[in-house]
């Protein structure tokens, strides 16, 4: 299969939600004319905007967690209790970046009661079956464990694949 034939061949995968954060936390924080806090909303286009140029995806789509609490929580009650909760300048933000992904003509994909992780993992499994390959856009060391053949990762912050060889030199086990 040449280049060409690959990218067209390839679903990408976006951790929606660990952009938002990384794009909060790199910027000033920023705020619209009305008050609203815009950081992570500039932050996060400029990624996107970034990864479909650089990319040129034919496939793609934004994967963001529903809200805080997931069937884990129902299964064990402390599951990520000692996360804090999103500062408040974040939280207006969350809808204006789903939207915003839809004006770059991306999907934006969520579902109640699941994390990003989840659905990431589920639409790896169900393309790779359909014989598509899968580049899962994150830094999250967590999405690592499903690197395999016809499935990798991209971090978008150094621009460097992520296959099982990067997994056991980091990790000193595979995926």
């Amino acid at each position: 299969m040449n280049a060409a034939s690959k990218v067209a061949n390839t679903l990408y995968l976006v951790d929606g939600s660990g952009f938002i954060f990384r794009a909060f936390h790199a910027l000033p924080d920023l705020t619209r004319a009305d008050g609203t806090h815009i950081g992570a909303v500039l932050g996060f286009c400029n990624m996107l905007h970034k990864l479909l140029t650089d990319l040129k995806a034919e496939h793609i789509a934004v994967i963001f967690d529903a809200g805080r609490k997931t069937f884990r929580n129902e299964i064990y009650p402390d599951y990520k209790a000692h996360r804090p909760p999103p500062p408040p300048e974040l939280i207006p933000q969350f809808a204006i970046i789903r939207d915003a992904t839809r004006a770059f003509g991306v999907p934006s994909i969520e579902a109640p009661n699941y994390e990003a992780d989840d659905l990431i993992a589920a639409y790896a499994k169900a393309a790779v079956a359909k014989k598509q390959n899968v580049r899962i856009v994150s830094s999250d060391k967590d999405l690592m464990q499903l690197i395999r053949p016809g499935v990798e990762m991209f971090d978008p912050l150094k621009s460097v694949p992520i296959g099982p060889d990067e997994v056991f030199a980091k990790f000193g086990v595979t995926p």
